[in-house]
C-alpha cells in the first residue's frame, strides 16, 4: 500500500511524490506534475487529481488517512475538558463548546449554509422547560459539485449533561467522541476539495444540541430544515464512538452499527462494503433488532431523519461503566480505535456523496 500523502503538506511545498508511490499509474501522475511549471504546485496538483476516478482506492485511502488519531486526541482533550463545564444545554459551557466548533471550521474556511453564520438558533420556549435558555445547533457545508441540492448530513450531539455540584459531567465519549469524528470528516473532506476531489452531493456538518434533554437539536433541525429534508439523502449520526464495551473487551475492533437496512437496502450495502474494502472492523448488529429491548434506535438524533424517511446509520460503541458518569473523561477513549471507526464513516459518506445515483429507499409492503 502506498504510504499517504501529507495534504496539509502538499499545500505549501513544491517537492518530488514519487517516493510516495510504488505503483506506475501514480508515478505517471507525479511525473506530469514534475513538467509543469508556470503555476503553484497545489494548483498543479489540482488540474491532475480532478482527471482521476472518484472511485479510486488510493484516494480515498489518502484523505481518510488524515484523520489521525493524534488530532482526534487534541480535539477531544479540548472538548471535554472542565472548561467546557459538561456543555449542558443552553449554558456557558455549551456555549464555549459552540464557539469551538465555529472556529475550527472558519479554521478550515469551510463555510456555513448561506445566511446561517454556522448557528441554528433555538428559542427557550421550544425546550419546553428542559433548558433554561435559548440554544444553538452548529452546522458547516461543502456544496457539491454535481447535484448540490442532495444532502449528506453527518451528525453528532455536542451537548452534554453539565454539572452536579463540583462534579463536571466531561462526556468524552458521550458524545465528545463523535463530536470530535465530524471534525476530523469535514477536514479531510475540505482536503479533497482543496485537492480538486470536490464531492459531487452536499454534505452538512451538524453538530446538534439538546441529545440528552430529548434530542431536541435535531427535532428542531428537522421542523425547521436548512435543506429541504427531501433532498436530505442520508444521515449518519455518531454518539459515542470512543470506548470499548464489556462484550468486546478481549477484541475491540468493533462498532454497532444501527437503522443502516431499515429504509435502504443499499445504504447497508455501500457501509458493508466499506468495512470490507477499508477498515475490516466487526459491525455487530445486536441493537439493530427490533426486538431489542434498549431500543437505542430511537434514542439518539439520527431518529427524527428516519421520522421523516430518511435512511439513517447510527455509530455506536455500546455502553460501559462511565456512561453518564463524570469519569467519562478523555483519558479512557481508545484513539487509535476512535481513528478506525471515524474513517468508517468517511468512507461510507465518500459513495454516499460521490456515487453516480442517489440511494433508493425500500419499496414499502402493501
Amino acid at each position: 500500500m502506498p504510504k499517504p500523502i501529507n495534504l496539509k503538506f502538499l499545500r505549501r511545498t513544491n517537492f518530488s511524490i514519487f517516493e510516495y508511490y510504488n505503483n506506475w499509474s501514480m508515478k505517471k501522475i507525479a511525473f506530469l506534475i514534475s513538467f509543469i511549471s508556470f503555476t503553484s504546485f497545489s494548483q498543479q496538483l489540482a488540474t491532475i487529481v480532478n482527471q482521476l476516478d472518484y472511485s479510486s482506492s488510493e484516494i480515498k485511502k489518502n484523505f481518510a488517512a488524515t484523520i489521525t488519531d493524534n488530532e482526534l486526541k487534541d480535539h477531544l482533550y479540548t472538548f471535554a475538558s472542565a472548561e467546557f463545564e459538561g456543555r449542558k444545554t443552553g449554558e456557558a459551557g455549551q456555549k464555549k463548546a459552540a464557539a469551538y466548533l465555529v472556529d475550527y471550521y472558519k479554521s478550515l474556511n469551510i463555510s456555513s449554509p448561506q445566511g446561517m453564520n454556522y448557528l441554528q438558533n433555538i428559542p427557550v420556549d421550544f425546550f419546553k422547560g428542559r433548558s433554561k435558555n435559548d440554544s444553538e445547533n452548529v452546522m458547516a457545508f461543502i456544496k457539491g459539485s454535481e447535484k448540490p441540492e442532495e444532502i449528506i448530513v453527518i451528525s453528532a450531539h455536542y451537548d452534554h449533561v453539565g454539572t452536579k455540584g463540583e462534579e463536571i459531567y466531561f462526556g468524552a465519549d458521550d458524545d465528545g467522541s463523535g463530536t470530535v469524528a465530524v471534525l476530523e470528516i469535514a477536514e479531510a473532506f475540505k482536503n479533497a476539495a482543496d485537492m480538486g476531489f470536490t464531492p459531487k452531493r452536499s454534505l452538512l456538518f451538524l453538530n446538534l444540541t439538546g441529545e440528552e434533554i430529548g434530542l431536541m437539536g435535531a427535532k428542531y433541525y428537522t421542523e425547521n430544515p436548512v435543506f429541504e429534508l427531501k433532498n436530505t439523502v442520508a444521515n449518519l449520526n455518531i454518539d459515542m464512538i470512543g470506548r470499548v464495551d464489556k462484550k468486546y473487551t478481549n477484541n475491540p475492533n468493533y462498532v454497532y452499527l444501527i437503522g443502516a437496512d431499515k429504509l435502504s437496502t443499499e445504504l447497508h450495502n455501500i457501509s458493508e462494503n466499506a468495512n470490507k474494502t477499508y477498515t475490516n472492523l466487526i459491525l455487530d448488529y445486536t441493537y439493530n433488532d427490533e426486538s431489542d429491548p434498549n431500543r437505542f434506535y430511537y434514542r439518539s438524533d439520527h431518529y427524527h431523519f428516519a421520522k421523516n424517511n430518511i435512511p439513517i446509520i447510527f455509530y455506536f460503541n455500546g455502553v460501559h461503566e462511565d456512561y453518564h458518569k463524570p469519569t467519562d473523561t478523555p483519558d479512557k477513549i481508545n484513539y487509535k480505535l476512535l481513528e478506525k471507526r471515524t474513517q468508517l464513516v468517511f468512507y461510507t459518506a465518500w459513495e454516499l456523496a460521490n456515487r453516480d445515483e442517489r440511494i433508493k429507499l425500500k419499496e414499502l409492503k402493501n
